[in-house]
């Protein structure tokens, strides 16, 4: 099927996977319904077909401003599909797939904005690959910090309706963002290290506003863990110092790309 065809498919395909889950969610369902596993798996694998021919091409790899969101909306789905089988993350799908439609049709039809890397060494695919785990998972931990910033708003002002009747225990929310976090920090210092070992000039100019928002956001999330387990930080620390982060991790990252490849046009 012709990648024009496939990424509308591959949108619809989430688009009604939400619409599933919002339904099961308006019936109180707490478990995730098999209909929107079964879309959700096919909306994956057209979405990985997808990513397969316009990121990975010609023995290279196009990692540019458009192409990166889809291969990194990817892992994200991938990573909360498989952590369903132990973990009630299924409420996260309720904004990860109408995000990844979106990235979908964006990557497929949007200009290239960055020419194929080409002959990448050992220690670059476990900077790029670690790279983009950390940013998957972390990402994960924000959407789950903000439900969870939700949830004990609507707990403390005793609001007992709506969508709190259908999330696990705010303890329960609390230990699964934690878990996110120590994962996402473990990959986001394997991609800092390789990054430092592998990359030539980690300080280059084009390299230098990257490196230290990375830094930063992993001080952030990494005294956020300390705070945590030291000294009882919870959930509305947690959810300051969790987005906070994030907002430093997604501007080092896409905030790089969007000056140097749409504004500067440097690729």
């Amino acid at each position: 099927m012709s990648i024009t065809l496939l990424a509308p498919l591959c949108a619809l395909l989430y688009l009604a996977a939400t619409g599933l889950q919002l339904l099961h969610l308006s019936q109180r369902r707490q478990q995730i319904d098999r209909s929107v596993y079964i879309l959700g798996l096919a909306a994956l694998l057209s979405h990985t077909l997808i990513v397969w021919k316009i990121a990975f091409q010609n023995g290279g790899v196009d990692l540019g401003f458009y192409k990166i969101a889809a291969l990194l909306f990817l892992v994200i789905n991938l990573a909360c599909i498989t952590s369903l089988t132990r973990r009630p993350l299924q409420n996260l799908l309720i904004a990860l797939f109408p995000l990844s439609a979106l990235a979908v049709l964006v990557s497929t039809f949007a200009p290239d904005t960055s020419p194929v890397m080409k002959k990448l060494s050992g220690g670059m695919i476990l900077h790029i690959s670690s790279s983009i785990l950390a940013y998957a998972v972390l990402t994960l931990a924000a959407i789950q910090a903000a439900v969870l910033a939700l949830q004990d708003h609507q707990l403390k002002h005793r609001h007992t309706r709506g969508i709190i009747q259908i999330l696990p225990p705010l303890q329960l929310m609390e230990a699964m963002l934690f878990e996110l976090l120590w994962i996402g920090v473990a990959l986001l210092t394997i991609a800092i290290v390789s990054g430092a070992v592998f990359i030539d000039d980690i300080f280059a100019q084009h390299l230098v506003h990257k490196t230290v928002l990375t830094i930063a956001a992993w001080l952030l999330f990494s005294t956020l863990l300390w705070g945590h387990y030291q000294l009882g930080w919870r959930s509305k620390t947690a959810v300051r110092f969790t987005l906070t982060g994030f907002a430093l991790l997604m501007l080092a990252f896409f905030g790089s790309k969007l000056v140097l490849e749409l504004i500067l046009q440097r690729g």
